[in-house]
């Protein structure tokens, strides 16, 4: 076991943005998919809930245990890699840098990914991770099998051909229907993204966004409240050549702007309010474009060494830039005084039951505020536009939703919950988070 004293009280947990903390009553870090069979056995018969933890990079109380926690630290590695069917398999605690690492040495690639690599392959799946996309989708619509261990201690292989139910619902289950031991991702031929950032006016990227979202593959912007501004980034692929980043200019950009003087910036912007707006605008007026092409792990992620926390609601692609505006408009007329830019990013319908964009071609817009920063106005007032829109909540940031809403904003929720039951009746993987999103 791993940090479990004589006592058998395991340490306290908290999550990366320091938000959420529990207590479970033990903990484990099993190196095998037989471990984890045993663990959870031994769990039900002593009457503990379990739950899995990653990172920690989600900012609900998803995955806060209050029975068993299982680290999968020692599940980590790549099981195969099948060239036949394109397809790598992973164990479930594997980070996404890894994956991709090697992925890269391989010649391959994942399709899209979100803009970090610090998660498990696990926990970006469960949660809903995602990036930015015209028509290739989030971690969870690339999967092609799963293996977890349901509440009964069995060992079950998931995928179209088996168990397609429970497959259907895995791809994304918030850690409710088991433990995923095991994650296998469609892959493809690795190629060349050519990325192109440059700084635009607010009012023209929302006039403009569905031919920006419709010319590009890849579309996302950042706007900076109590400014005009906004940094928009268009990856597309390319034929190459390579021409990354130069390592000190990639640098400068990447640690020193948008770390370093950042975290500067947030502290600075927290114990003195009002210096945030002259702070926004600064930084606003000091984007500069630029242009790089080189492998998609590279172009699609960067270090988020600036801790904060965020909401995410994803809207109807139709209704996106309404609710912009806004939110826009409720900054400009409140006291608030917001020093992180709001993130705006797209996914294609897909037909995972909970995913965010089930059913729908979905724009998430996300908020954030540096930790620390009383959030809970701002998010509440975002939260109140982005619900009237029929906006469904990233499963793994801030929100006050419950089952009775999200049950309205999800059409397939009465099937992910009959398929709970089915494999989880006890709940044994449950937690009070759990029982206010999906209900007893």
């Amino acid at each position: 076991m791993s940090g479990v004293g004589e006592s058998g009280t395991a340490r306290i947990w908290r999550n990366w943005a320091g938000n959420v903390t529990a207590r479970p009553v033990r903990e484990i870090s099993p190196a095998s998919a037989d471990e984890v069979v045993d663990a959870v056995r031994r769990a039900a018969e002593d009457g503990l809930r379990v739950r899995t933890v990653g990172t920690g990079h989600s900012f609900t109380a998803l995955a806060a245990a209050d029975g068993l926690l299982i680290r999968p630290d020692l599940l980590t590695g790549i099981r195969r890699v099948d060239r036949a069917a394109m397809t790598v398999t992973v164990e479930s605690g594997t980070p996404l840098k890894r994956l991709n690492t090697v992925l890269a040495r391989e010649g391959l690639s994942l399709a899209n990914m979100g803009d970090i690599m610090a998660q498990t392959a696990a926990g970006a799946i469960s949660t809903g991770t995602h990036g930015t996309g015209r028509e290739s989708a989030s971690l969870s619509a690339q999967i092609t099998e799963v293996e977890l261990v349901a509440a009964d201690g069995s060992l079950l292989t998931c995928s179209p051909g088996e168990n397609p139910e429970i497959f259907a619902a895995a791809r994304l289950g918030l850690g409710a229907l088991g433990v995923i031991t095991a994650v296998t991702f469609a892959v493809e031929p690795l190629f060349l993204l050519r990325a192109r950032e440059e700084p635009m006016p607010f009012d023209r990227v929302a006039a403009e966004f569905e031919a920006l979202h419709t010319e590009n593959e890849h579309f996302e912007f950042f706007w900076f409240p109590h400014t005009g501004h906004c940094a928009t980034k268009r990856n597309n692929r390319s034929a190459g050549p390579a021409e990354p980043p130069g390592a000190i200019a990639d640098w400068v950009e990447r640690e020193l702007v948008s770390n370093g003087l950042f975290q500067v910036a947030s502290s600075l912007g927290r114990a003195v309010p009002a210096t945030v707006p002259a702070l926004a605008r600064l930084a606003g007026r000091a984007l500069t474009a630029r242009s790089y092409t080189d492998i998609p792990y590279k172009v699609f992620t960067s270090p988020r060494r600036v801790r904060f926390v965020e909401m995410e609601y994803a809207l109807p692609r139709a209704a996106a830039m309404t609710a912009l505006r806004e939110v826009r408009a409720m900054i400009e007329r409140s006291p608030l005084k917001i020093g992180f830019p709001v993130e705006v990013r797209t996914a294609p319908a897909d037909d995972i039951p909970l995913s965010t964009a089930y059913g729908r071609d979905s724009v998430y817009i996300a908020v954030h505020l540096y930790r620390g920063t009383p959030h809970r106005a701002y998010f509440t007032a975002v939260e109140r536009i982005m619900t009237a829109h029929g906006g469904r909540p990233h499963w793994g940031k801030l929100h006050t939703r419950d089952a009775e809403y999200l049950a309205g904003v999800y059409p397939k929720f009465g099937e992910f919950l009959s398929v709970r039951d089915r494999i989880d009746p006890e709940r044994r993987f449950g937690n009070d988070h759990l029982r206010r999103v999906l209900g007893d």
